[in-house]
């Protein structure tokens, strides 16, 4: 075994320690994420998910008969999308919601479930 020194970065977690305590953050795993998915030139918000947003099924679509709101062609990059803001949510809490809401579409998601990511 080897004595590497203090700990400052693990698994996209950069660690940080002073007087006051330690902070954890993923600054340069969020650059990445957003490079990934080429959001470099959108514009920060502060509402994570916008009031009375309702995101529905496929079922439920054909069941009321929408059928405005089509699939989301690439399903895998979605899904990538949200697990990877599932990882972000260690040191951003405040996203966990708006997260939660859309890993509920992993499997069908549709154009405005990718929109609202």
């Amino acid at each position: 075994m080897k004595d590497l020194g203090d700990l400052k970065y693990f698994l996209g977690i950069e660690i940080m320690r002073s007087k006051a305590g330690i902070l954890l953050n993923q600054r340069k795993y969020v650059f990445e994420l957003i490079s990934d998915t080429g959001l470099s030139g959108a514009k920060p918000v502060t509402t994570h998910l916008e009031a009375n947003t309702k995101l529905t099924t496929m079922q439920y679509d054909k069941l009321i008969g929408l059928n405005d709101d089509p699939l989301f062609k690439d399903i895998t990059g979605y899904q990538r999308l949200v697990g990877r803001l599932i990882y972000l949510t260690i040191t951003r809490p405040d996203i966990s919601f708006v997260v939660q809401v859309l890993s509920q579409f992993m499997q069908q998601p549709k154009m405005s479930h990718w929109e609202t990511s």
